[in-house]
């Protein structure tokens, strides 16, 4: 394949598997979005509680624990069944949520149920689709596939939250999650015919000895704990997951209400404008990403990450604060795909699930980051709550690359590879 090729963001559809996988991880990422801040203005909106928002945030990511299993499991039977099944999952918890509202039966309550189910499996999707990738697409083609990946979710960020925001506001609850349900379905069907058979073959070929999981689980996490690039990137992935993204996330709807004193259509527009911010991010990184190293590419758009969350704590109006956090999503999507990039280029491939499932429980640490906000917000505000956890952060980066500079900065490392 030619230079041309592989930097073309056409390329990574000439791979059938990647073909179905784009618009499966669509549509699962649309529904994400929507589903978010359809339920988070929801329980804000009957509850009048910040805490229980932030509850229902914290909720998301109670499976992350669980995450490193998933990866066993991806490892063991294929990502391509564990991912399908799980979107099957999302679509029966969501068409449960639809019935309670459409007949009339919902309350913030079954609401905090159904996403504490929805949050032991739902962590570990970004995670799972990345190792398909990282199982299907030829190395040459990784970056570029990891950007059109990460496009893929931001792109959903924006028409999702647009879309979400919308529907609730005009239509509400039970018709927005007849639409949740029905991409959630889609996106199940189209994961099923993703997958490499090369793979599989070789799988099957090997035929290994079969250990038990937990053995499986102790060998992907010591091979983690024991690469030091690994290890410092999963440590950077942990601390940007409790102080980064939820400034941009999970208290979206707490800026919206209270800091701007906006409804859900502002909300959804806060949400796209930093879904746009993303998509542009991805795009560079599609085009450009291959002539940078991924380590220091990485640890330059966390810091830069930080410093525009820092102007996002100081606005106080909803037009200034679209502005920012486009520029804050850019930032977040070049550290997210270069990261994604540094874990899969030079790991071990029958680790990979393994890897991405110890990725993912760096998620963990939004609960700690989120529920935190909840007890520190009504007291400081959130000017002061945000601007505290983005030093906070910075001061961690700066000791992180410190600790690690040969595996990260140094020009022999490792992880600089590009």
């Amino acid at each position: 394949m030619s230079d041309a090729a592989r930097g073309s963001i056409l390329a990574p559809f000439q791979i059938r598997s990647f073909r179905f996988q784009w618009p499966a991880d669509l549509c699962a990422s649309w529904a994400f979005e929507m589903e978010t801040l359809i339920l988070g203005w929801y329980v804000l909106v009957e509850t009048q509680s910040v805490l229980m928002l932030t509850i229902y945030a914290s909720m998301q990511h109670l499976g992350t624990l669980l995450s490193p299993l998933f990866g066993v499991a991806g490892d063991r039977i294929g990502q391509r069944k564990l991912l399908s099944s799980m979107r099957g999952f999302y679509a029966l918890l969501s068409a449960s949520i639809m019935g309670l509202a459409l007949t009339q039966l919902i309350n913030p309550y079954a609401v905090l149920g159904i996403a504490a189910l929805m949050g032991m499996v739902r962590p570990s999707d970004i995670g799972m689709r990345t190792a398909l990738v990282g199982e299907t697409v030829p190395q040459a083609q990784l970056m570029g596939a990891m950007s059109v990946q990460r496009m893929t979710q931001d792109s959903a960020r924006i028409a999702g939250a647009l879309t979400g925001a919308g529907v609730m506001a005009f239509l509400g609850l039970g018709p927005a999650y007849v639409a949740v349900t029905c991409l959630y379905l889609t996106s199940c069907l189209l994961t099923l015919q993703t997958g490499a058979a090369r793979f599989a073959r070789a799988a099957q070929e090997k035929a290994p000895v079969p250990q038990s999981p937990l053995r499986d689980l102790k060998e992907g996490i010591v091979y983690v704990a024991t690469t030091p690039y690994l290890l410092a990137t999963m440590t950077l992935a942990f601390l940007l997951n409790m102080t980064a993204f939820p400034l941009i996330s999970s208290l979206q709807p707490y800026v919206a209400k209270e800091v701007y004193a906006a409804d859900q259509q502002t909300l959804g527009y806060m949400s796209a404008c930093a879904g746009l911010g993303a998509v542009a991010g991805s795009v560079a990184m599609t085009r450009f990403g291959g002539l940078f190293s991924p380590s220091r590419l990485m640890i330059s758009a966390s810091v830069g990450w930080y410093l525009i969350l820092i102007v996002y704590a100081q606005v106080t109006t909803a037009d200034a604060g679209m502005v920012v956090l486009f520029f804050a999503g850019l930032a977040q999507s070049v550290a997210i795909v270069s990261m994604a990039a540094v874990l899969l280029r030079r790991s071990d491939q029958k680790f990979r699930g393994r890897i991405m499932g110890v990725r993912m429980l760096a998620i963990y640490s939004n609960m700690p980051g989120i529920l935190a906000a909840g007890y520190l917000l009504p007291r400081f505000g959130f000017a002061a709550v945000a601007a505290a956890y983005c030093l906070f952060g910075l001061v961690m980066t700066a000791a992180i690359v410190f600790f690690w500079r040969s595996a990260l900065w140094r020009d022999d490392a490792a992880a600089r590879a590009r």
